[in-house]
């Protein structure tokens, strides 16, 4: 009797060590979670939440939420545009290849900032262009630049609001 109760001790070990080990794998290499620091992609995320995201993706379209690693600062922004586009913003708003771009979730105008980068610009392979929604005051492509591919840790799949907790 002493020996079986020894052997599912061990057993229960083993599989909470198991079950650990699981979820370890998949939090660093397939998920990721990263804590929304700054109003800069309000309204649909806001300061404190909590972002879920995607490791494995490699491709990513616009309109897509993504996390993304900028001078040492890890932020979430959308994707505005690809690879092979051509990104304008002018007094009018943000242009794509040519032509003005409404978008329905954006409540603030698109302008360009006296400071940061010149327009228009050419986006390489591997390169993408992303904003935050709150256009009026984000730190984004139009000042620090385009965003390579190894700098976006991956999409953005779920969001738990963490404030008032």
């Amino acid at each position: 009797m002493k020996n079986s109760i020894k052997d599912d001790v061990i057993f229960l070990v083993l599989k909470i060590m198991f079950f650990i080990l699981l979820l370890a794998v998949i939090f660093l290499f397939i998920f990721g979670i990263c804590r929304c620091s700054d109003n800069m992609i309000s309204p649909a995320f806001k300061d404190g939440d909590l972002a879920f995201y995607y490791r494995l993706q490699k491709e990513f379209k616009p309109s897509e939420a993504v996390v993304v690693e900028k001078n040492q600062k890890i932020q979430i922004r959308r994707v505005v545009a690809k690879d092979g586009d051509e990104v304008d913003i002018t007094k009018d708003g943000l242009k794509i290849n040519g032509y003005l771009q409404q978008e329905n979730e954006i409540y603030t105008e698109t302008l360009p900032y006296t400071t940061g980068i010149t327009f228009p610009v050419t986006l390489g392979e591997g390169e993408y262009f992303v904003l935050g929604d709150n256009r009026e005051n984000a730190k984004d492509s139009r000042v620090y630049g385009i965003v390579k591919k190894s700098e976006i840790k991956g999409t953005v799949v779920a969001l738990l609001r963490r404030r008032e907790f």
